[in-house]
């Protein structure tokens, strides 16, 4: 039976969203009085949805929201929403708040919200319950040189990261920042031929050009083509551009404290230190990344 955990400080409103709850049948109700109050039962005994009010004593609704999501994610929270409060309603939302009634609506429209982010939620949490049974997971992609298009990607397949269970947060955020340096790198730099030393210069113009090239052909009509292997040993990711190509025996050492400050330096940097293994190919238009997901020793990089 879903449990759902009512927290506000007024205890009138609580027996009221509470009480509507209950007669819908079929779920079990707690209660809390404030947020610290609620982290504090989520940890013995988590609920399968939050119903909070926004303005509380300790820690507030959008509070809340922001604790719920770092360490609970998979749990919805529903707002309460009263007159006044639509701008922190706003934030909460965009902090990852599931869905939001105000409270002259309870009667009409919480018992319908509640039921469909459970069923939305339900079927997160067995998606992710199967992901994590996945051992394996090979992809490709073509990808255009819109850059809203290279964060989408990484986005995506940081989520399969989690949903299998194969890094830790932190790695895991490292390794996204890995693979989007590689996209860029292959879009601006690869495809659209723009070179970094430009960023150096003028960080408006550098963008400008790339914006230009990326409507103009020849550069409009390149690709970045990924190939991703997601496993139980390491996650690899190979990412090339047609784009001419240059010389990797030419880079500069991105770890040399003379170039640890300079724009261009800073993509190969971050790849490297985030990544087991970088590997380019001869023309130097394709990049081979390589993540452990079990402890080994890291690995010497490859150029």
């Amino acid at each position: 039976m879903p449990e759902i955990l009512v927290v506000d400080d007024s205890s009138t409103d609580r027996r009221i969203a509470g009480g509507l709850l209950e007669r819908q049948g079929g779920w079990r109700v707690s209660y809390a009085c404030d947020g610290q109050e609620a982290l504090e039962r989520l940890e013995s005994d988590p609920p399968d949805l939050i119903l909070t009010d926004l303005q509380m004593p300790e820690m507030n609704g959008l509070e809340l929201v922001e604790a719920v999501r770092r360490q609970f994610p998979l749990i919805p929270v529903i707002l309460m929403t009263a007159q006044g409060s639509e701008r922190i309603a706003v934030e909460a939302l965009e902090s990852g708040a599931a869905s939001y009634v105000p409270k002259h609506e309870l009667s009409d429209d919480l018992v319908l919200v509640v039921d469909r982010v459970l069923a939305i939620s339900g079927e997160q949490q067995t998606r992710r319950a199967l992901l994590e049974r996945m051992r394996s997971l090979q992809a490709n992609f073509v990808l255009s040189n819109d850059p809203a298009l290279l964060t989408t990607a990484v986005a995506y397949l940081q989520g399969l990261i989690q949903d299998m269970g194969l890094l830790g947060e932190s790695e895991r955020l490292r390794v996204g920042v890995a693979l989007e340096e590689a996209l860029l790198n292959a879009s601006y730099h690869g495809n659209l031929e723009v070179d970094s030393k430009l960023r150096e210069e003028n960080h408006s113009a550098y963008y400008d050009l790339a914006r230009e090239r990326a409507g103009i052909l020849p550069y409009s009509d390149r690709s970045i083509y990924v190939d991703v292997d997601l496993g139980e040993d390491r996650i690899r990711y190979v990412v090339r551009d047609e784009g001419p190509g240059f010389d990797p025996h030419l880079l500069p050492d991105p770890t040399d404290p003379i170039n640890v400050d300079r724009p261009c330096g800073r993509g190969l940097l971050l790849m490297r230190t985030f990544m087991d293994l970088i590997d380019f190919n001869e023309d130097g238009n394709e990049v081979t990344m390589i993540k452990y997901v079990a402890a080994r020793p890291v690995l010497a990089v490859a150029t």
